[in-house]
């Protein structure tokens, strides 16, 4: 069964192999682990069993050096996170971690999507991550939804098989175009990046809802199993 911490570990390799893909990298202050991604100019804090002080600011020392614009926290919810008012950090949105056997999401229809490193479309931040879907050994895909020759949608799916007893892959950056929701463009999405991360050898698939997407992955086989928090620090 997925658990809230697989999904934590799960969201920490998501970001890592985003940041080794865009020249980004890795680095712990005090029992704090940090993950810079430097096409958004976002340095991460991922999920501190406590909030430390000798943790934090070596890491935004760097982040600053780094020339971070933005700053964020991930938090286990059991976790007090209101220390971080106090360097000016900001309550943000709160992840609703969900999970699906793969087999349940690979049943839908994927028509209309397509597999793809490549899209025309996407410039600044969006065209420098799809390395992601390109690097080697082949651990993440990215998938797009057309309508016509219009690009409606867009995700990626990541499966990342060393030390993953319980094989469970996930699905980020979801993101349908408000004017083609509820067309079957997120389920066509999910379907065919489903079938990717199965045929790696996943066998659950995990995500972070917002509560606005939970409506549509509940319906595609997803169960909640926790809540998170976020929390943020604009540093432009």
């Amino acid at each position: 069964m997925t658990t809230i911490a697989g999904c934590q570990r799960l969201q920490r390799a998501w970001f890592a192999a985003m940041a080794r893909a865009t020249g980004g990298r890795t680095f712990s202050t005090h029992e704090c682990d940090w993950i810079w991604l430097p096409a958004r100019r976002e340095l991460m804090l991922m999920f501190p069993t406590a909030v430390s002080p000798a943790g934090l600011r070596p890491g935004l020392a760097e982040g600053v050096r780094l020339g971070a614009g933005t700053v964020g926290v991930w938090l286990n919810g059991a976790v007090r996170g209101q220390e971080l008012g106090s360097f000016g950090f900001e309550q943000g949105w709160q992840p609703w971690w969900m999970s699906a056997p793969v087999d349940a999401v690979t049943a839908f229809d994927s028509s209309g999507t397509t597999i793809t490193a490549s899209v025309s479309e996407f410039d600044g931040p969006p065209a420098t991550e799809l390395a992601v879907a390109r690097a080697e050994p082949r651990r993440a895909w990215h998938a797009v939804a057309r309508q016509g020759e219009s690009l409606v949608g867009s995700a990626y799916s990541f499966y990342d098989g060393i030390d993953n007893p319980r094989g469970l892959g996930g699905v980020f950056n979801m993101e349908v175009h408000p004017g083609f929701r509820r067309r079957g463009h997120g389920t066509a999405l999910l379907a065919a990046l489903a079938r990717e991360a199965a045929a790696a050898g996943a066998r659950e698939l995990a995500l972070n809802a917002t509560p606005e997407g939970y409506e549509l992955y509940s319906r595609r086989g997803f169960e909640l199993i926790g809540r998170g928090q976020t929390w943020w620090l604009r540093l432009d």
